[in-house]
């Protein structure tokens, strides 16, 4: 007998496999399923299979003992597949397509209620600046040339000279940037003294007219205010008063008298 040189192939299985063995597992029902997990329209019904998690048909849906065909755990083309234990598996179908559809159809519009359709953009962050880029305008030139050779000093990439590493050529622009710019930046800080000191004088000026305006008025009320005061004190004197008494009377007349002698000059 001679032996065969190729190695055997399998041959394509049959749409609808004409075989009568029966999974020992208990019969599926539909009802107990899902709405997406079933698909039971003609042309394509079939069903989630509870074993392997992937769509099965459905063999013989006419027939009085409808099920699963029999396929494999893994995918097509592995070696060594392993037949599902759902294989041949007997199917209830006692569910209406109608009432299917109509689950199906209430599930979706509520998930599509619920789901926005809307797309939103990610925010682009913006790169954070250096230190030497947020302490640029604070600094002077004395004050980067003297980062710029702490860092030479401290880091391996600078300190031969020869190479710079991304700080330190971010320093050695800003000394070369500050050294630049260092007169018209004390120019500029001049000008701003000057500009502030100016304006508190200006507020100064402002504030003796506004009080040579109203020194009048307030110097007119408050001699007024001390004649009142002085006629009220005058009225208390009585003949019945104590030695004390009159004494501190006096006192308060004469203090009266020597404010309004002040304010009347």
């Amino acid at each position: 007998m001679s032996v065969p040189t190729l190695e055997p192939t399998a041959r394509q299985r049959l749409r609808r496999t004409r075989t009568r063995a029966v999974s020992t597992l208990p019969a599926l029902a539909v009802s107990t399923l899902r709405p997406h997990e079933y698909d039971l329209r003609p042309a394509c019904i079939s069903l989630v299979c509870p074993s392997c998690r992937t769509w099965v048909p459905i063999n013989k849906p006419g027939t009085l003992r409808p099920k699963l065909v029999p396929h494999h755990m893994e995918e097509a083309g592995t070696k060594a597949p392993r037949r599902c234990p759902g294989s041949h598996r007997l199917v209830v179908l006692d569910m209406d397509i109608e009432r299917w559809w109509q689950r199906l159809t209430e599930g979706v519009a509520e998930t599509n209620g619920r789901r926005s359709n809307r797309v939103t953009m990610k925010p682009k962050v913006a790169v954070a600046p250096a230190i030497t880029q947020i302490l640029a305008p604070l600094l002077d030139a004395k004050v980067a040339l003297k980062l710029y050779e702490a860092h030479n000093k401290g880091c391996a990439v600078c300190a031969p000279g020869t190479l710079r590493c991304s700080e330190g050529g971010r320093l050695a622009h800003l000394v070369a940037h500050t050294k630049r710019t260092e007169p018209a930046r004390r120019a500029a800080l001049t000008a701003r003294e000057e500009l502030a000191e100016q304006r508190e004088q200006g507020l100064w000026v402002l504030r003796e007219l506004q009080w040579a305006l109203t020194a009048a008025a307030v110097r007119r009320a408050d001699l007024q205010r001390v004649h009142d005061a002085l006629e009220a004190t005058l009225q208390q004197h009585n003949p019945q008063l104590t030695d004390w008494a009159r004494a501190d009377l006096m006192s308060a007349i004469t203090m009266l008298a020597t404010k309004v002698e002040q304010l009347s000059r």
